[in-house]
């Protein structure tokens, strides 16, 4: 905006609102008063050009726009620590809050799942928690314990939210205001949980239900009567409380909730321990609807995975010369390994995933001596993989 606003423009300006009677050259008294002038105002144009640009959300810089979202109520995503599964050996020791080293990372184990099975939380933030399995060296002497391993990322850990995402979201709090549990809430909501990549909402999705169907009949009265007294005590109760409620008519399609997920380490499955994570934070199963969690009363919500389709890739390739299968196999896995990611990216947006062919083929031929590509398939088949709004493709292997 003030970018023509130079030293040299305003030492003019300033000059010619001198008479020129008196002297305005070089070296001259007017000359030399007014030239520190001109730059300090150059400076204040430059300060001001600053000022302005951050004051809008589309050019401000991180601080400032840090600044601006917090009159949104917004502030960037921190660091998370990953958390992953620890094997142990022998199964009976308890390791339990004890610390271990790979490198220069070290882990606490914080939860038991099962005997040998450890929840262990890397204790520096950000992605380099996720970087790291196999062997673990404990930080103290743990009398017999045999091995200790880090077998696989249970819940990823995320760097501090990055500035163009976050700018993205200060834009999307405009367009869509989260409320009372609407989709924004949801997605918005959801997406701070650690672990969580992306994520789909659907309402009422047990809506292929007829509650009319579930209304028991007169046989299926009289079966109900015939065995609730001679049922244990657990299956009786809960049976009589889906009899009375279906007999009673209470049963709705309505106030049902899906969250599927996709994690945030490579947009691809979630795991047990991050879904039922979500599950606890949105609406505990134990108190499912009861908005003991943060879904408001009413809402009872299920908490799945994006199912991943394994996607296997036969081709014939061919090479330049030096080239080869062998000198070429990895590079060619990590091209269509990356427009897979691409799609898993984008699976939030769309209704359906279509993993084409002709995408395939054009990431193929950008690896470095292969000159052609032909006869690429998809799980066998020559035509585009089109999968379901809850399934998410992952690389099954690439082969000639």
């Amino acid at each position: 905006m003030y970018e023509n606003e130079t030293y040299e423009v305003i030492l003019e300006r300033m000059l010619n609102r001198v008479s020129d009677k008196l002297d305005k050259r070089p070296s001259s008294p007017i000359y030399d008063t007014h030239s520190p002038t001109a730059i300090e105002f150059q400076i204040l144009y430059i300060e001001l050009e600053y000022l302005i640009k951050n004051s809008y959300g589309d050019t401000a810089a991180r601080e400032f726009l840090v600044l601006l979202a917090k009159d949104r109520g917004l502030t960037p995503e921190p660091a998370t620590k990953a958390v992953l599964k620890g094997e142990f050996t022998p199964a009976t020791i308890d390791v339990t809050g004890k610390r271990f080293n790979i490198g220069d990372i070290n882990y606490a184990v914080i939860e038991q799942i099962t005997p040998g099975q450890y929840q262990v939380q890397c204790e520096t933030e950000g992605t380099v928690g996720n970087q790291y399995l196999g062997d673990m060296i404990p930080m103290e002497y743990i009398e017999g314990l045999q091995t200790a391993q880090l077998t696989e990322i249970l819940i990823p850990g995320e760097d501090e939210e990055d500035t163009e995402v976050f700018r993205q979201r200060y834009f999307d709090s405009f367009n869509e205001q989260s409320f009372g549990g609407n989709r924004a809430a949801y997605i918005e909501t959801v997406k701070k949980i650690d672990g969580v990549g992306n994520l789909k909402v659907t309402r009422v999705w047990n809506g292929d239900i007829r509650p009319a169907d579930m209304i028991p009949s007169t046989k299926v009265t009289s079966w109900y009567n015939s065995v609730i007294s001679g049922l244990d005590a657990e299956v009786a109760t809960w049976l009589s409380a889906v009899y009375m409620a279906s007999f009673e008519k209470k049963l709705t399609v309505g106030g049902t909730v899906l969250i599927t997920v996709v994690n945030s380490l490579d947009f691809g499955e979630a795991s047990t321990v991050s879904l039922n994570k979500i599950q606890e934070e949105l609406d505990p199963v134990e108190n499912a609807g009861e908005g003991y969690g943060l879904a408001p009363i009413g809402h009872v919500v299920s908490v799945k995975s994006a199912e991943p389709v394994q996607s296997y890739i036969t081709t014939t390739v061919t090479f330049d010369e030096g080239y080869n299968w062998s000198n070429t196999k990895t590079e060619i896995e990590e091209a269509v390994g990356a427009y897979l990611l691409e799609l898993r990216k984008a699976w939030a947006d769309n209704t359906s995933t279509i993993v084409r062919v002709s995408q395939i083929e054009t990431r193929i031929l950008s690896v470095k001596g292969v000159l052609d590509v032909a006869n690429t398939k998809i799980n066998g088949s020559t035509s585009n993989l089109t999968l379901t709004k809850y399934q998410i493709p992952v690389l099954g292997g690439v082969s000639a």
